[in-house]
């Protein structure tokens, strides 16, 4: 008995480490088999590739072409109550302006109505003692009214007409300025000097579809499983849920990167966007908010397990906030207090002005490196979530 017993442990010394090996080898196996296995049902999925590069695509020209804060071409009324050469010389710098589409009459009453009816948003008024008070010391005034029921158009059509009341009056070089001021002020726009709306709306919008597409693309087909009885499947396999859950996420993390790369080809291409920051900056920007986007999409699959419940938690909780309360197109410093406080958990509010950056300024580390940690943080705690929902129970 003596001599078989150390023989015995000897023997089960000599077998621990190729059983170790062999299991990190059939773990290596598995966890490959299920990333094949999920890139296989990608590529035989219409779906998956109609919301990873058709819808993406069909979002970005929405928001490029459809969507501007560049007020072009407003309808005017403009009243002309003395023609004069100096009434038609400023008359004539309206007419000339590339914001203002100019209809011109001889009394205020001709466009009130439509001011009231809105076909058009502003009536700038030449008074009749316009070229008296040109010459007088007290200088001429020009009435601009606004339909206040729309302040932005409102803000537009009255600084729009300011600007070309002063560059009617520098033109007029050594004769009396319009109103123009002791003190001028000589401004200088950094990053987007054109000012054009395009430049901060279309990297937006590939936040916006990144959200979207990244929640929604593995809620419905996490939840197709569900529903398919195929996730049950799998979780009677030896497979744990976090090998589950990572290879879910490597096929539509790589996929939500090649989406991403397309929208960037067509805004700098098409949209003719400009791109002062690097490739590393915008990968691993995107890839960081890649995390909490696939996060939350299988954290909606594993709570409902069912596809139409799961695309409108989707649209809900991803699309809706990324447009609204992400700063997209409303200042985040002009809510509610509550609200701000409620956008600290939204990711898309980091990547948002980090993709701005990257665009229009280029790289800004220390921006970039806070982002990218409170958008890690926000992944993992989905993750967690995630892998607590869909862990096996045995018993």
């Amino acid at each position: 008995m003596s001599e078989h017993g150390p023989g015995r442990s000897t023997a089960a010394g000599e077998t621990a480490q190729p059983s170790v090996a062999a299991d990190r080898s059939a773990r290596l196996l598995r966890f490959a088999a299920l990333v094949r296995k999920e890139s296989y049902q990608i590529v035989r999925d219409p779906s998956s590739i109609l919301i990873a590069f058709v819808l993406p695509l069909i979002l970005l020209f929405l928001f490029g072409y459809g969507v501007s804060l560049d007020a072009t071409r407003t309808r005017v009324g403009l009243v002309v109550e003395d023609p004069s050469p100096l009434t038609r010389d400023i008359a004539a710098s309206f007419q000339a302006s590339g914001y203002f589409e100019v209809e011109q009459g001889h009394d205020r009453r001709d466009f009130e109505e439509a001011l009231i009816l809105g076909r058009i948003k502003g009536i700038i008024v030449i008074p009749s003692t316009f070229a008296a008070d040109f010459a007088s010391a007290t200088g001429p005034a020009i009435q601009v009214l606004v339909d206040g029921s729309d302040p932005n158009n409102a803000n537009f059509v009255q600084n729009y007409a300011r600007g070309v009341i002063a560059s009617w009056a520098a033109i007029r070089g050594g004769e009396r300025g319009v109103g123009r001021p002791a003190i001028e002020v000589e401004q200088r726009f950094w990053f987007n000097p054109e000012l054009t709306s395009r430049n901060f709306l279309v990297p937006g919008s590939i936040a916006i579809v990144m959200a979207l597409i990244g929640t929604l693309l593995t809620s419905l087909v996490v939840a197709r499983e569900w529903e398919r009885g195929t996730m049950e499947a799998m979780m009677a396999t030896p497979v744990s849920a976090a090998e589950l859950l990572a290879g879910k996420l490597i096929p539509y993390f790589l996929l939500g990167l090649t989406s991403m790369t397309l929208c960037v080809l067509v805004a700098v291409l098409l949209f003719g966007v400009p791109f002062r920051g690097s490739l590393l900056a915008l990968y691993a920007l995107s890839a960081s908010f890649l995390i909490p986007a696939l996060g939350q999409g299988l954290l909606i699959s594993a709570a409902t397990k069912n596809q139409f419940l799961a695309s409108q938690l989707a649209l809900i909780s991803a699309f809706l906030p990324a447009f609204l309360l992400s700063g997209f197109l409303f200042e985040i410093n002009s809510m509610p207090q509550v609200i701000q406080w409620i956008t600290l958990i939204l990711p898309v509010r980091y990547l948002i002005p980090s993709l701005q950056s990257v665009f229009l300024a280029g790289d800004i580390w220390p921006m970039f490196l806070k982002a990218i940690a409170v958008m890690l943080f926000i992944g993992f705690v989905f993750f967690l979530a995630a892998a607590r929902s869909t862990r096996k129970r045995i018993g």
